[in-house]
């Protein structure tokens, strides 16, 4: 750092030894050809650039926007300060520099999609410099899908299809929008949202009504202004409904009579009423006959005989000891019969 006021001095002591060694020469007229000593000044902070972390990937900012960068710097003495976009000077209709001591500000008041590119700040100083890359990408919303188109219906679903935007906003889309409106109530429904593919199937539409289907592309800036509606209306359609009966193997439930709960021997007094029970099942329904001492007692009016829901009775009104005997029930129908005997005794009251 003092080698600069070192030369300086040494440079001086030469000219006043020269000076008085000749006086004459010293005051005569000089030569307008003779050089003099041209001294650079001296560096004493290298230029170098501090490139905020923010700034080293890319920087996107969307149509409208204000781009306000600001790049810190070092050089000592002030280095001269440039900007270029992709490789041009920059448009001073658009684009605004102020330089400073210790910073370089790039500033754009309303940026359009032309400002993306590739930027470089160049610092020298003396032979040295830094240079800085910076990419800005400037986006908006894309345009519509070009067209939509309903391929097909069927049962309660639709088929559709579009083709991609020509315009995507200067950067990748996300996926597409798809909606669905009822023609009765006019109102959009969102079915399928960041849907990737050109074509889908819209499920679960409601039978008898009639659908329309619209597509928005959607990026970093939201979904596009705009979206193309089908020409055409997806009717679901009620299918006709065939009712097919299936064959009923009806079960048979016909059985032989047999007796669930069987007469049970009893002893009576004379005089007192006496009534005997006996359960039997069958299928169809069987003819109940009693019998006592294997006579037959239908149409004996001291027996009355009655059968409800397969219990079957037999009352005897005032026996006597004439009653006494072994009583028989007895069921048959068409597929067989089935027979259950009591002994009942009839005894005087003492």
């Amino acid at each position: 750092m003092e080698t600069a006021p070192t030369l300086e001095m040494a440079l001086c002591s030469q000219q006043q030894v020269e000076a008085a060694a000749d006086p004459a020469d010293a005051e005569g007229p000089q030569e307008a050809d003779s050089p003099s000593p041209q001294l650079l000044p001296s560096i004493e902070e290298h230029p170098k650039i501090w490139l905020p972390r923010t700034l080293r990937q890319t920087y996107i900012r969307k149509v409208g926007d204000t781009v306000n960068l600001l790049i810190p710097i070092q050089g000592k003495p002030k280095p001269q300060t440039t900007w270029t976009h992709n490789g041009s000077a920059l448009d001073n209709s658009r684009v605004s520099v102020r330089n400073g001591e210790q910073d370089s500000i790039l500033f754009i008041r309303e940026a359009q999609r032309a400002d993306s590119g590739c930027y470089q700040l160049c610092v020298q100083l003396g032979g040295l410099q830094a240079t800085a890359t910076i990419n800005i990408l400037v986006i908006e919303k894309p345009g519509p899908p070009q067209s939509i188109k309903l391929v097909d219906v069927w049962g309660s679903n639709a088929t559709l299809e579009w083709t991609p935007p020509q315009d995507t906003g200067n950067t990748a889309l996300l996926g597409y929008t798809v909606q669905k409106a009822d023609k009765k109530s006019g109102l959009w429904f969102t079915v399928l949202e960041h849907y990737h593919r050109t074509s889908c199937i819209v499920s679960d539409l409601i039978v008898g009504n009639s659908y329309a289907f619209r597509v928005f592309a959607e990026n970093q800036c939201g979904l596009s202004e705009t979206a193309p509606v089908t020409a055409d209306l997806a009717y679901i359609q009620k299918a006709d409904t065939v009712y097919k009966t299936k064959g009923f193997a009806q079960r048979d439930l016909s059985e032989a009579p047999r007796f669930t709960q069987p007469l049970v021997d009893c002893t009576t007094i004379t005089g007192y009423d006496t009534q005997l029970f006996c359960c039997v099942r069958a299928s169809p329904r069987p003819k109940i006959i009693w019998l006592k001492n294997k006579m037959d007692l239908q149409g004996n009016p001291k027996y009355r005989a009655l059968s409800h829901l397969g219990i079957c009775s037999l009352e005897i009104r005032k026996p006597s000891p004439f009653d006494g005997g072994i009583y028989t029930c007895k069921a048959i129908n068409a597929l067989g019969e089935a027979s259950v005997d009591c002994r009942v005794d009839v005894k005087a009251p003492h």
